[in-house]
């Protein structure tokens, strides 16, 4: 893979790791004595901050990756790639973070949606 592919995917990791922490991780503050008492728009606040860093690296990746721009993968696959990306990063935070226990049916699900990968990127 060049290395436009490998950055792209990179950053998307990193990209998505900064937004599944802004969506979810603000869940996890009323665990720890400072954020017991921060009302939702803090929250909200803290959130968008690490949105910010998200779109620091998603616009990024989707430039330097995007067919038209010179990189490797077509806007359809950038997509998806994102899309498995994002189950990823998620099932990794949600099982270290929130100690979730994955069933047999979640990761059966995970695995379609990855399954569609293979689909978007197969050259029929």
């Amino acid at each position: 893979m060049k290395m436009k592919g490998l950055t792209t995917i990179l950053f998307l990791i990193i990209s998505n790791a900064f937004m599944t922490c802004a969506w979810y991780g603000h869940l996890k503050f009323k665990d720890y004595s400072w954020g017991k008492s921060l009302g939702l728009f803090t929250i909200i606040f803290i959130s968008w901050g690490l949105a910010f860093f998200e779109y620091l690296f998603q616009v990024p990746a989707n430039r330097i990756g995007f067919k038209e721009d010179g990189g490797p993968y077509s806007l359809v696959q950038l997509k998806t790639i994102q899309e498995a990306i994002t189950l990823i990063v998620f099932m990794v935070f949600s099982i270290i973070v929130f100690k979730q226990k994955f069933e047999w049916n979640h990761i059966v699900g995970f695995c379609l949606i990855i399954a569609a990968t293979f689909f978007i990127f197969k050259k029929w």
